[in-house]
């Protein structure tokens, strides 16, 4: 008998009791806490006759070979992957039966376009990812398909993208999972769709349990949650635009409640942001993290990063006492990343560098490299340093594309030291499970959902007043930090929006009139919607990254109205609850008589302009600007005092 153990704790026991030349096995897989998952005797591949397979049972990979399932004359096989191997999967032509899987190794599965309605994969501790066909062929083809995902396993829908789940069972079990939708570069969508119904998920806890967006179509910039069927939640995730970049729906594990309502990414506090949802290199995630070869400090010196292991003790500061105190490390987790230079530089993925000397004499003391929402500790309170960059002495480093990076977590969430600096442990706010474990660990670890609000160390504060002055001394003392990169000391602005709408045949059309906070314009007949179009820019880029706001803002919009030869029509589609495309969710301008657009938001008309008739079409514009002119490539951060 040879045991086989994942990650997480689960034992795959495989006896082959004929001998290893005699392709038959007998099977045990067990729960770390002794529970038996699954028992099979003598599974073997059969009596192999060119493309036919008679009598099989089963196959069990241990290594690196493959295994094609051929047509079966006699009845379903169950395949078993060992934790260590892998080799693929290939379901062969003409494959008759619907098969079962148990995957503890991390292994392909491809030639889903021979797959069964019916198949069940159960991803115990394993990897299992889809490939073969992609693409619209294979939509739907897991239909009556049960997909279990338990004790850290993965399952990625990969190059046969996420609709091939449509109509299929997705169940989360104990020590939870995660489940990799590819949307292909298109919409993700997992609800019904003509004669397909939507794919279930169930049991869904988003403590232990990972759903993870890849190769997108945006960026998520927020998100709803709303009531669906009995006791599931529908969530519906939307770029900047307000376009859906992704819809599923969940049926919540007992217990586990998530509040219907409206939430942005932008927030880091669990209570607006219950998802814990952001967005790096077209996937939708979380990454707040140490890169290699930063310093951590222990007892017995400054420890390299991914050399820390669970069970090492390191230095953690009291802020309240005023001292230093030994803390084991419970956990590590470990990913890599790839920047995206297509996007902004504070949303690329690229890790920020804080120099030598930086904060302060020694401090940090040496170049310190951290992904952007990591935090630093300053006067009692964390910071991500995003909101630091100034360029110069705090920067978004270019040169480093792509990269490792790593979480250190205490028992509580603690003040720790790296690189001389006083920075953050690891917080689990859900995205435990996008990292995996290096190392030789007994088993995943799940406190459940953690939040800044009730489990810091210290409050994060991202508040503009406690940030800028912050920011403003570090600015101060960039000549301390070994730099010769120049601040730029103002951008140039303007507050001219450039206002102007575009029809639906792409024609633009400017003011007529302006006066005052109203802009007018002259609609032709037949048109049945327009783009209100005009500069964009984002606080954070005019103001400076001590604003918290990464929103691209147009002008705020209050009362529009459209004035044909019969009446006056109040349009008010911006203010309703599912808003045109392009149109913020939020008004944020001290004034709810207003919405912002994002510099290119739709205005539906419906027929007002049928029958030949001509319109004028007033907007009364609450605020605009101010707004970058200039070139986006600078040597600094961009700031205006304001």
């Amino acid at each position: 008998m040879t045991k086989y153990t994942t990650a997480s704790g689960v034992v795959y026991n495989i006896t082959q009791p004929y001998g290893s030349a005699i392709s038959d096995w007998d099977v045990t897989i067990t729960a770390p806490d002794g529970t038996s998952i699954y028992t099979g005797t003598d599974l073997n591949p059969g009596i192999d006759l060119v493309l036919l397979q008679l009598a099989a049972s089963g196959y069990v990979l241990t290594g690196t070979d493959d295994y094609t399932t051929l047509i079966s004359a006699a009845s379903a096989q169950t395949i078993v992957t060992a934790p260590g191997s892998t080799g693929s999967i290939i379901i062969g032509v003409g494959a008759a039966e619907a098969n079962t899987y148990y995957i503890g190794g991390d292994n392909t599965i491809s030639g889903l376009v021979s797959a069964i309605a019916g198949t069940t994969i159960n991803v115990v501790g394993g990897t299992a990812t889809l490939s073969g066909n992609t693409g619209g062929s294979l939509v739907g083809l897991l239909t009556g398909s049960t997909v279990n995902i338990e004790y850290g396993g993965t399952f990625n829908t990969g190059a046969a993208l996420a609709s091939v789940l449509e109509g299929g069972t997705v169940n989360f079990g104990t020590g939870g999972g995660t489940l990799i939708l590819n949307g292909g570069g298109t919409a993700i969508s997992l609800l019904a769709s003509g004669t397909l119904s939507a794919t279930t998920i169930n049991n869904y806890d988003p403590s232990q349990d990972t759903i993870e967006l890849q190769d997108t179509t945006g960026a998520v910039a927020s998100y709803t949650i709303t009531d669906g069927s009995s006791s599931s939640k529908v969530i519906t995730l939307l770029n900047d635009s307000g376009e859906t970049v992704a819809e599923y729906a969940v049926n919540l594990a007992d217990g586990v409640t998530l509040p219907s309502g409206d939430y942005s990414t932008s927030s880091t506090d669990a209570a607006s942001n219950p998802l814990q949802i952001t967005y790096s290199d077209d996937n939708t995630y979380i990454t707040a993290c140490f890169l290699t070869g930063t310093l951590i400090r222990t007892p017995d010196g400054d420890i390299a990063v991914e050399d820390i292991k669970i069970g090492d003790q390191i230095v953690t500061w009291d802020w309240k006492n005023n001292q230093d105190i030994t803390r084991p490390v419970v956990w590590v987790g470990k990913a890599e990343t790839i920047a995206r230079p297509d996007l902004p530089v504070d949303e690329a993925g690229y890790p920020v560098r804080v120099l030598k000397n930086a904060v302060a004499d020694g401090v940090p003391s040496r170049d310190m490299l951290i992904t952007p929402e990591h935090c630093l500790f300053f006067e009692n309170k964390f910071i991500p340093v995003r909101m630091l960059v100034n360029g110069a002495s705090v920067f978004y480093d270019t040169s480093v594309p792509s990269y490792t990076y790593y979480h250190v977590e205490t028992e509580q969430h603690a003040v720790i030291i790296a690189d001389g600096m006083l920075t953050e442990s690891y917080l689990d706010t859900g995205n435990r499970r996008a990292f995996r474990q290096p190392g030789n660990v007994a088993g995943l670890r799940s406190n459940g959902l953690q939040n800044w609000a009730e489990h810091a160390d210290a409050p994060l504060c991202v508040d503009r007043a406690f940030v800028e002055p912050l920011f403003r001394a570090l600015k101060a003392r960039h000549d301390h930090a070994n730099t010769n990169r120049p601040y730029v000391e103002h951008a140039v602005l303007t507050d001219d929006p450039d206002l102007h709408l575009v029809t639906e045949t792409g024609v633009q059309i400017r003011p007529v009139r302006h006066t005052g906070q109203t802009y007018s314009f002259m609609l032709p007949p037949a048109t049945h919607s327009v783009r209100i179009v005009s500069r964009a820019s984002r606080p954070a880029d005019v103001i400076g990254p001590f604003v918290d706001d990464r929103r691209h803002l147009g002008v705020a919009v209050g009362a529009i109205s459209c004035l044909t030869a019969k009446k006056m029509h109040a349009l008010t589609a911006h203010f309703q609850e599912n808003k045109p495309a392009g149109w913020h969710r939020e008004a944020e301008t001290g004034t709810p008589e207003c919405v912002w657009t994002n510099g290119n938001a739709v205005l539906p008309l419906g027929d007002l302009l049928a029958n030949d008739a001509m319109a004028l079409l007033s907007l009364t514009i609450h605020a605009a600007g101010p707004y970058r002119v200039e070139p986006a490539e600078q040597t600094a951060t961009l700031e205006q005092s304001a």
